[in-house]
């Protein structure tokens, strides 16, 4: 057998040897007294969408110039087509179509229904496992650490 190859042998069972003997000391030695685990738990809240229609009364006016101004359209085109040779029959008729349609206009002030689709929540609370803590004391001093199982 070569040379290099017996002291490497020896010098591996020597290492191997004496890490195994430290192990076992600290192994000796690493006694923990009082030792108590405790788990610890959190809540988390979860939630959860659901649509759902609300419905409010809002105050309207009763604005009815929309209704005016379509009366006046109209009525000008009216009275430019019947009265084709007289100068301003068509600013006649938008007056007489303007003051018929505010009349005719159903337009009132008060309160409208509006609905619509708002994303409400359902919480629901849960207890969950956080980490653990051990506290123990080892040669007199005390120690506390935190792990997950």
């Amino acid at each position: 057998m070569n040379k290099n190859v017996k002291r490497y042998i020896s010098n591996t069972v020597f290492w191997g040897g004496l890490i195994t003997a430290g192990v076992l000391m600290v192994s000796t030695n690493a006694k923990a007294d009082d030792t108590e685990v405790f788990d610890n738990y959190k809540n988390i809240i979860y939630k959860t969408p659901s649509n759902v229609e609300v419905c409010y009364d809002r105050q309207v006016s009763g604005d009815k110039t929309s209704d005016t101004i379509i009366g006046g359209i109209i009525g000008g085109v009216i009275g430019n087509n019947v009265t084709k040779n007289m100068p301003d029959g068509g600013t006649a008729g938008a007056i007489i179509g303007s003051i018929i349609g505010n009349m005719n206009s159903n337009a009132s002030g008060g309160t409208k229904t509006i609905c619509q689709v708002e994303t409400r929540y359902t919480e629901v609370s849960k207890k969950v496992y956080s980490h653990s803590t051990i506290n123990f004391v080892y040669n007199g001093k005390q120690y506390t650490l935190n792990f997950k199982k």
